[in-house]
C-alpha cells in the first residue's frame, strides 16, 4: 500500500541512490530544499530535513581506478562528484575540488578531490572518516554514504553468453548486458545507509548508468530488503537518453524489467519521466553513440502496479539531461499528487503538466 502523504507534512528525509554524474545532477537541484537552522519551519515552500547519497563504489576506470589500485581504497570519484553536487559553488574549495591535473606526468588526468580524499583515508585510516571531513571542508548540504565498505567488482553477463569483467569494460561491445554481479556477492552494507533508507520518507533511484550504477547498489546484501520494508515514497527517476552498449533500445519499461530480472520485484512505487521532447538536432548527435530517447510505453508499465508521473524534466542545453532544480520540484510533486496518480497508467498521459 502507497503512503498517504499530507501536503502539510513536515520536512522530510530523502534517500537518492545512484552514482556517477547523473546523481549528483539530482543532488544539486535537491541541495536548494535542505532546511538551515534558522529557517522557518512553519513555511508551506519544500523543505529537506535530511539529504543522504547512497553511492555505488564499482568505478574500476580513470584517476578513480588507478586510485584504487594503487593505495587500495574506495573508488573515490562518484563519490567526489555527489560531494561537490552538495556544496556551495561559489567556494573556493569547491572550485579546488573540481580541479583536474593536465600534462604528461603522474597526476595526468588525476583530480585534486580524489586526491585529497585518497590523502585523507590515508592520514585517519577509515575511508568512511575521510569522507565526512571532506564533507565538512565542502560544507555540503547533506550526507554521503557508500552501499557498502567492501572492496566491490562488477561482473556482466551478455546476451551471447560472454563475461566482462569490470565497470570500465562493460556496456563498451556490441552485444546487450543480460545480468550483471558483484564480486564479492553478498558484502556488508554500511549500518548508516540501512538506517537511512529506513527513516526515510522519500527514496528515489536513478537517474544514472541502469547496469553500472543503479543496480550495483541494489545487489549489496540488506540494501533491497530496507527499500522494501521502508514506508517512504518510493520513485524510480527514469533517465531521458539510452546509453550506448548499455541500454542501447530499451523503453523505460525495459529498464523497470532489468531491475526485477535481478531483484525479483520491483519495489518502488512511482516512476518519473520526462515528456519534454528531444530536439532533432540533439537526437541525430545521440545516434552517433547509438543512443536515443527512452520510449515511455505506458501500456507495458502498467504491468508493474506503479504510477506513472511525467513532467518537463529537460534542461535547456546542449546536452540532453535531467534540469536539477525541475527535477527536485518534480520529486515533491509526486509526493503531493500521488493520490491524483491512479491506474490504469495510459490515463496518466493526460497528466502532464
Amino acid at each position: 500500500m502507497l503512503p498517504k502523504i499530507s501536503p502539510f507534512s513536515p520536512a522530510v528525509r530523502i534517500v537518492s541512490i545512484g552514482g556517477g554524474t547523473r546523481l549528483s545532477r539530482l543532488l544539486s537541484g535537491l541541495k536548494h530544499f535542505v532546511r538551515s537552522t534558522d529557517s522557518d519551519s512553519a513555511s508551506p515552500a519544500p523543505a529537506i530535513e535530511q539529504l543522504t547519497a547512497v553511492v555505488t563504489v564499482t568505478d574500476d576506470g580513470g584517476s578513480s581506478g588507478r586510485l584504487r589500485q594503487e593505495f587500495q581504497i574506495l573508488p573515490p570519484g562518484d563519490i567526489r562528484k555527489c560531494m561537490l553536487a552538495l556544496s556551495e559553488d561559489e567556494l573556493l574549495m569547491s572550485r579546488l575540488f573540481h580541479y583536474r591535473f593536465s600534462g604528461a606526468g603522474d597526476l595526468s588526468g588525476h583530480s585534486f578531490g580524489n586526491l585529497f580524499l585518497t590523502a585523507l583515508t590515508g592520514v585517519t585510516g577509515d575511508f568512511l572518516e575521510a569522507i565526512k571531513l571532506c564533507s565538512e571542508v565542502l560544507a555540503i548540504k547533506g550526507r554521503i554514504l557508500p552501499s557498502s565498505m567492501a572492496d566491490i567488482r562488477l561482473a556482466a553477463e551478455m546476451e551471447n553468453g560472454d563475461r566482462v569483467s569490470g565497470e570500465s569494460s562493460i556496456g563498451r561491445g556490441p552485444e546487450r548486458i543480460r545480468k550483471i554481479a558483484i564480486l564479492p556477492e553478498s558484502p556488508e552494507p554500511l549500518p548508516e545507509t540501512l538506517e537511512a533508507i529506513q527513516t526515510a520518507d522519500i527514496i528515489t533511484l536513478g537517474p544514472g548508468s541502469l547496469f553500472t550504477s543503479l543496480l550495483p547498489n541494489l545487489l549489496v546484501r540488506g540494501i533491497p530488503e530496507a527499500i522494501a520494508r521502508s514506508r517512504a515514497l518510493k520513485i524510480y527517476v527514469g533517465n531521458i537518453m539510452t546509453q550506448g552498449g548499455e541500454t542501447r533500445g530499451f523503453t523505460l519499461a525495459d529498464h523497470l524489467q532489468a531491475v526485477r530480472r535481478h531483484l525479483g520485484d520491483f519495489p518502488f512505487d512511482v516512476v518519473l519521466c520526462n515528456h519534454s521532447p528531444v530536439s532533432d538536432r540533439q537526437q541525430a548527435e545521440y545516434r552517433r553513440e547509438n543512443a536515443e530517447p527512452v520510449g515511455i510505453d505506458f501500456d507495458d508499465l502498467a504491468r508493474y502496479g506503479v504510477r506513472v508521473l511525467t513532467r518537463d524534466l529537460l534542461a535547456r542545453d546542449k546536452k540532453v539531461r535531467h534540469d536539477p532544480c525541475k527535477l527536485a520540484l518534480a520529486i515533491f510533486d509526486a509526493r503531493m499528487a500521488l493520490d491524483r496518480l491512479q491506474p490504469p497508467v495510459p490515463a496518466l498521459a493526460s497528466a502532464q503538466t
